[in-house]
């Protein structure tokens, strides 16, 4: 089986999702003040390695912010679920839910079918990251196809900012074919 990935340096397909507590996410338009965004895809409220990434995730969010990059978390569960989820978890990120099968496929995730109805209702993406930069191209990306596989939060947040720092003129990375 081949699927299709977002290749490095590509234009992000930018696309709506819904928002936890109301409205909508655009996924590859950072927020008003931001020039670039971070998305962070995790498999939603059964999954307990990303409850805790999420967690780990959310005390970072001054120093992307600081580096003008936005972040989002989002799944495909539905609001009944993430509604609660995320109050339980009881973090304050932006976060996009019902993500659709044909979103995850525009962003070359790996998509699981669930093991019962009690792991998910319906089908899920696996973790993936994207860093849209200002030009609204892929920067970094990292996609996997279980819960184990992610980047370390702190390394990940130090680059970024080694990245965004015009001293270092860093180029996007993995564009040779």
């Amino acid at each position: 089986m081949t699927a299709f990935k977002l290749a490095a340096g590509a234009p992000f397909p930018v696309s709506k999702i819904a928002r936890l507590g109301g409205g909508d996410l655009t996924l590859g338009k950072p927020s008003e003040g931001f020039d670039w965004q971070m998305i962070v895809v995790y498999r939603g409220k059964h999954c307990p390695y990303c409850s805790r990434y999420l967690q780990e995730l959310e005390p970072l969010v001054p120093r992307l912010n600081g580096i003008g990059i936005d972040l989002a978390a989002v799944s495909a569960d539905s609001l009944d679920r993430a509604e609660p989820h995320i109050a339980k978890l009881g973090i304050n990120l932006t976060i996009g839910y019902d993500l659709s099968i044909a979103q995850m496929k525009s962003l070359g995730l790996y998509i699981s079918e669930p093991r019962s109805d009690a792991e998910s209702p319906r089908p899920f993406a696996e973790p993936g990251l994207f860093i849209i930069n200002g030009d609204g191209t892929l920067q970094v990306t990292d996609i996997s196809n279980g819960p184990f596989v992610r980047p370390h939060l702190e390394t990940l947040v130090g680059g970024l900012e080694f990245i965004r720092n015009p001293d270092n003129n860093y180029p996007i990375r993995g564009m040779l074919e």
